[in-house]
């Protein structure tokens, strides 16, 4: 049998989650720090789903290349996902690339700018090149056909980002607390 159900108040007319949006070159560490983001989020009792780069492009974005209107529609997809999230009260992390400002500009559009947070994942691209967890950058210099971001198709870091992670600069606990004690001003 259910239980009765609550009494409800006004805060209960229309919740909204956040998506925290991290941008940056491929082995900055954004996967990593949105694992362990929603690992935090979710002791604090919030539900959290993750949309990693990597496994949107296995489904959800498996028709997509690395064209720049590939890349666009990729961040076109992951923000359409990302609203639909927050509708249901649900924070979304989205970790991925996204090397295009106009891309991260429609997909705050479409989140909406008070639920979009901007992350730039801004570790430099030589600590990315020594980490190279998938092999890329080694890859890119055999393979230029690649497009690799950074190497050799275009990144376009964020002009005014809400918040800046260097993950060389920080552990990946200071890295999460500095995101969810984050406030904009």
């Amino acid at each position: 049998m259910l239980p009765p159900p609550r009494a409800q108040g006004p805060e209960d007319n229309f919740r909204v989650g956040l998506t925290y949006w991290f941008t940056g070159f491929s082995g900055a560490g954004k996967s990593t720090l949105a694992q362990a983001l929603a690992q935090y989020l979710r002791s604090q009792g919030q539900a959290v789903c993750v949309l990693d780069g990597d496994e949107l492009r296995t489904e959800l974005c498996k028709d997509l290349g690395y064209s720049s209107a590939d890349r666009t529609e990729n961040m076109r997809r992951t923000a359409a996902v990302a609203q639909l999230l927050n509708r249901q009260g649900i924070t979304a992390i989205a970790a991925l690339i996204s090397p295009i400002a106009a891309g991260r500009a429609a997909a705050r559009q479409v989140i909406g700018a008070e639920q979009f947070m901007e992350v730039h994942v801004s570790t430099p691209l030589t600590v990315c090149q020594q980490r190279d967890p998938k092999g890329l950058y080694a890859r890119a210099q055999n393979e230029p056909a690649l497009l690799l971001t950074g190497i050799d198709a275009l990144y376009e870091p964020p002009l005014a980002p809400d918040l800046c992670i260097d993950t060389s600069q920080l552990s990946l606990p200071q890295a999460v607390a500095r995101i969810a004690s984050f406030r904009r001003g």
